[in-house]
């Protein structure tokens, strides 16, 4: 290892490791750590200081520009949702066939279903509003903090596991062709890795890692506009709306190609952003009726929305900035040579080059593009079964998400919790994924 490779390590540890002082000591909103922390690392690396700007311009635009329009739309129709009184309708009805208990198991699998075709973000800010509504709604005996928290912990084990480890999400998807793995085979793999890894780190885990957190107040302020619920078919329909059109969309890329051309409307109304887009235009009159025109109603659904969505746009775009600085350094090319360099399991390595990236940039998507972007080779040479590779390197793409990864700033700010709870509840619950993924991928690939 070179001296400058030495540097590049001790900046990028250093630049985190202040970005995380001046949060939690220094109690700066994260959105100012976290460029303190990128332009740290980009000066203290040797990039120059106008390269150094370059990259924080651009991981902070790349970031908004695939995930601020989700989360801005997600927030608009989770405070329809709420202020319709939908939300707590459902949440209602949901827990009188759960009951108190089998709540946080109703929440992983409602939440693996759903995020099969979703983006991870796209499913958080569809799923997160019913689910809070549901723990609002709790028996006084049962609605501690910690008991929300299960219902919540749950619901992000399910999302997590299916992003990481089932294709058609886009990266396993990336894998699989990368590792000229079987799509069909990787896809029955994962289900079958996914189920008990989400069980273990979702509701199971989280009877630990939620005792003694407190929760912050909802995000959106309780207002009582006297609107009547509307009917609970009417309130599934528009939960269940983007979901259809986006797994539509990737339904339609399975059919013969003039059929698929005749629905090219399909794959635009596909895109997660257009999807949401037209949810919420369709939500407003469906779920408010003629209460549509009430000013009150109005700035009650667009003030809640756009006083949330600020604090949470400003904390993931710094964290994109600091993620991009550390890719633009060379960080994640470094980390690829040095741990392609051993002769170890490529089903080991994969899942330890993904781990070593994603710690170092906080993308799981740079994660998997890295892995797979060596691994090719390793996988011919070994014999093994791609399929293993392409779930190994999933799983270890969603190590320990912390102050580099948007994601960590999106669930802190939707769940309520403090940073070093945030760290205890959401950054544990994807280091188990990623274990225990990793363990049973091992596991299956002798016996399968």
């Amino acid at each position: 290892m070179s001296p400058a490779d030495l540097r590049l390590i001790l900046a990028a540890v250093l630049g985190i490791a202040l970005a995380v002082g001046l949060i939690v000591k220094g109690r700066l909103h994260p959105f100012i750590a976290l460029l303190c922390g990128a332009f740290f690392v980009g000066l203290a690396a040797g990039l120059p200081m106008a390269d150094t700007a370059k990259a924080v311009q651009k991981g902070v635009s790349d970031i908004l520009g695939s995930t601020g329009l989700v989360v801005a739309l997600g927030l608009s129709l989770g405070a329809m949702l709420q202020l319709s009184n939908a939300a707590s309708s459902l949440a209602k009805a949901a827990l009188k066939l759960t009951g108190v208990a089998g709540a946080p198991w109703a929440s992983l699998f409602v939440a693996m279903l759903i995020g099969l075709p979703l983006f991870f973000e796209t499913g958080l800010v569809l799923l997160l509003p019913i689910v809070a509504a549901a723990a609002a709604t709790l028996p006084k005996s049962a609605n501690s903090d910690a008991t929300k928290l299960r219902l919540m912990l749950s619901a992000l084990a399910g999302l997590s596991v299916v992003h990481a480890l089932v294709p058609p999400h886009p990266g396993p998807l990336l894998a699989v062709t990368a590792l000229n793995a079987n799509l069909g085979r990787t896809m029955l793999y994962g289900l079958l890795i996914a189920v008990p890894t989400a069980a273990i780190a979702g509701p199971l885990l989280a009877m630990l890692t939620a005792r003694g957190v407190k929760l912050a107040p909802p995000m959106m302020e309780a207002h009582d506009l006297g609107v009547v619920a509307p009917r609970k078919a009417l309130s599934l329909f528009i939960i269940l709306m983007p979901v259809v059109l986006i797994a539509a969309g990737e339904l339609r890329q399975l059919l013969p190609q003039d059929m698929a051309a005749r629905l090219g409307w399909l794959g635009a109304a596909s895109n997660p952003v257009i999807a949401l887009l037209l949810t919420n235009l369709v939500a407003l009159p469906l779920l408010f009726g003629r209460q549509l025109r009430d000013a009150r109603i109005q700035d009650a659904i667009w003030t809640d929305t756009m006083k949330s969505a600020g604090a949470i746009l400003l904390a993931i775009g710094a964290g994109g900035a600091l993620k991009q600085v550390l890719v633009s350094a060379g960080l994640s090319d470094l980390l690829a040579r040095l741990a392609s360099a051993g002769t170890v399991s490529p089903i080991l390595l994969g899942w330890f080059v993904a781990v070593c990236i994603r710690l170092a940039t906080g993308s799981a998507t740079v994660a998997t593009i890295t892995a797979v972007g060596i691994m090719p080779g390793v996988v011919a040479a070994s014999g093994v079964a791609p399929e293993w590779v392409v779930l190994a390197i999933g799983a270890g793409s969603v190590f320990f998400s912390h102050v580099n990864d948007p994601g960590f700033w999106l669930v802190k700010s939707y769940i309520g919790t403090s940073t070093p709870d945030t760290f205890r509840t959401w950054s544990v619950l994807e280091t188990a994924i990623s274990v225990i993924g990793l363990a049973l991928v091992f596991g299956a690939s002798y016996l399968l």
